[in-house]
């Protein structure tokens, strides 16, 4: 169990980068996003919701195993972020990446209520909560920007 917590939570290692963790898990998400991005919008939407709670779940079980809170080997939070900053977008080479420039920014500067969800709720939830904020940040953003490219 402890081995496959670390590969889902640090999502198959790519929070072990040494620089910029949350960067690479976000890259690490384009690869799931393609395959889930042939889906029905009602199938992708519900596989997101359930990625997301099983995100919550690993990170929780994560920062036990660690022993810090949001840790930085933590990225599966950056996976559900980036799945929900793609709702609706599409799988071209435009849409991957102003979606990933747009969670990357939201994700950094956390707007309300992702501030709150990051600094208040100490566990799985807060750990992943803050990421989905940004998603729906960076969702709307994107979608906005992919109008004008």
């Amino acid at each position: 169990m402890k081995t496959f917590v670390i590969i889902a939570a640090t999502w198959f290692g790519t929070g072990f980068s040494p620089f910029a963790s949350g960067t690479v898990g976000t890259l690490g998400a384009i690869p799931f996003f393609l395959l889930l991005s042939e889906m029905p919008l009602w199938l992708y939407l519900l596989t997101t919701v359930a990625f997301t709670l099983f995100a919550c779940w690993s990170a929780g079980f994560g920062e036990e195993l660690w022993g810090e809170h949001d840790s930085g080997k933590i990225v599966i939070d950056e996976v559900a972020g980036y799945l929900v900053t793609m709702t609706a977008v599409p799988a071209s080479w435009q849409g991957i990446l102003v979606g990933f420039i747009m969670f990357r920014i939201f994700d950094i500067l956390k707007p309300q209520p992702a501030r709150w969800f990051d600094r208040s709720l100490k566990n799985g939830y807060g750990v992943v909560l803050d990421d989905i904020a940004a998603g729906v940040y960076a969702c709307a953003a994107t979608h906005l920007a992919l109008r004008f490219l």
